[in-house]
């Protein structure tokens, strides 16, 4: 199991086992979520570790919405999709593991040489560690903008987040 910020397209976690279940995944994402924040949605397949009751109540409890792809339409998700075919790719068909604990470690170095060495075209040609590091100072002037916006008489121009509209300054 792996996730994927669909915005800086950074993978914060991949879980390596011979199968996962619904409380496994929710383990990988409370460690997740300490380290990066609660994010607002999930989008994932419908596997059976998506489907369980376990998943959608853990969602509710923490107030993030749940979306679920169409079954047969993995581009409902294709950011996702073409981070399986690079890891497939140059990690898995690439590497012959020993045990469990070797493809751990393996795929573990590949997705942190993933998130700071490997330039995206989606992302102007910047490494994942670089988009979300500016977006994290972005953000944080957002947050302080808004306070103080929120704090003075209004003005009728465009909010921060209609000039900025979700985009990682170069």
């Amino acid at each position: 199991m792996q996730g994927v910020d669909s915005f800086t397209r950074e993978c914060p976690v991949i879980e390596v086992a011979t199968g996962i279940s619904a409380p496994a995944v929710t383990r990988a994402l409370d460690r997740v979520i300490e380290q990066r924040g609660r994010p607002k949605s999930l989008r994932c397949d419908n596997g059976p570790e998506f489907t369980s009751r376990h998943l959608p109540g853990w969602c509710e409890d923490k107030g993030i919405q749940l979306i679920h792809t169409q079954p047969g339409r993995p581009m409902q998700n294709g950011h996702v999709e073409s981070f399986n075919g690079k890891l497939r790719d140059e990690c898995l068909n690439a590497n012959w593991f020993l045990n469990l604990a070797d493809a751990r470690r393996r795929i573990e170095n590949w997705r942190v040489k993933y998130n700071s060495e490997r330039p995206h075209s989606s992302l102007d040609y910047r490494t994942p560690d670089e988009c979300a590091k500016a977006c994290s100072g972005l953000t944080s002037r957002i947050a302080a903008s808004v306070a103080l916006t929120a704090t003075q008489p209004r003005s009728s121009g465009p909010s921060c987040f209609a000039r900025i509209r979700g985009f990682c300054p170069r």
